[in-house]
């Protein structure tokens, strides 16, 4: 054989490997790219559409509670763990907004975002904005959250909660949003509302306490908390909940002694 002929065999084996090496780069970059989420993506935990268990069928009190907060505890983890993430890259553009380092196009798309989903005012000056949005996006302890979802929906009982993921007491306001209420007033247009995954109703109810106006106190709480270094607990930002139900003051306190009667169980 020819040493010319050896020769271009041996370069079409070297350009064959080379290609296989790029096919292999090009792959794994796509199966990256659409395994890895973008920042702001919604989580969804495994079990969030599966239907709601029958927390009826618990006679025995220590096994309900039980039953209660193992099936929501992994929910409101996943949802704190995406709040932190946001928050953690809020900060990251407050620190480039300190350092007059300009913004990619695909962090002012994201703050957009954010802007709209969280209720800032786009017009700000754009650290102020970021203020704005480190103080509403932060987690809520998951107690709180824990002991909000057996007063709201009956221990997981209620129709709302059963049908509609609705451990929360969460209304809409467009008709066919959600579940008409039984007791509604005259003249009023309210629903109870209606989500198609656990994932989903956590996450808006989180996002209602972060964002809406009737809850700056429990935020302004949090934020003391956090700028003092003190633990943010579910009986310290209870006292941000007046206006979560008409009954105001003895609604705070049924929390704050829901905390306390079932910290056993919140502590798991």
């Amino acid at each position: 054989m020819s040493r010319a002929l050896m020769h271009k065999r041996e370069t079409f084996k070297i350009v064959l490997i080379t290609l296989g090496v790029l096919a292999v780069i090009v792959i794994n970059a796509i199966i990256f790219t659409e395994d890895e989420p973008d920042i702001l993506a919604i989580p969804q935990t495994t079990k969030a559409t599966k239907p709601v268990p029958d927390f009826s069928v618990y006679t025995n009190v220590k096994e309900k509670k039980e039953a209660f907060f193992d099936y929501l505890r992994p929910e409101v983890e996943k949802q704190n763990a995406y709040l932190l993430t946001l928050r953690h890259y809020v900060q990251t553009l407050y620190r480039k907004a300190l350092a007059d380092e300009p913004l990619t196009e695909e962090d002012v798309a994201r703050l957009e975002w954010l802007e709209e989903e969280y209720r800032v005012k786009a017009t700000q000056p754009l650290k102020t904005k970021l203020l704005a949005l480190l103080q509403k996006i932060d987690v809520l302890p998951a107690e709180l959250v824990l002991v909000q979802a057996a007063n709201e929906s009956a221990w997981g009982t209620s129709r709302f909660a059963r049908k509609g993921y609705n451990f929360f007491g969460l209304w809409c306001f467009s008709k066919g949003c959600g579940f008409v209420p039984s007791r509604r007033n005259d003249g009023a247009s309210h629903e109870v509302a209606k989500f198609d995954s656990l994932s989903r109703a956590t996450y808006t109810y989180m996002r209602n306490l972060n964002r809406h106006d009737a809850y700056a106190d429990l935020r302004e709480i949090r934020s003391r908390l956090r700028a003092n270094q003190i633990p943010i607990t579910g009986v310290a930002l209870a006292e941000g909940l007046m206006n979560y139900s008409e009954r105001g003051a003895a609604y705070v306190e049924e929390l704050q002694t829901m905390i306390r009667f079932n910290e056993e169980f919140l502590s798991e």
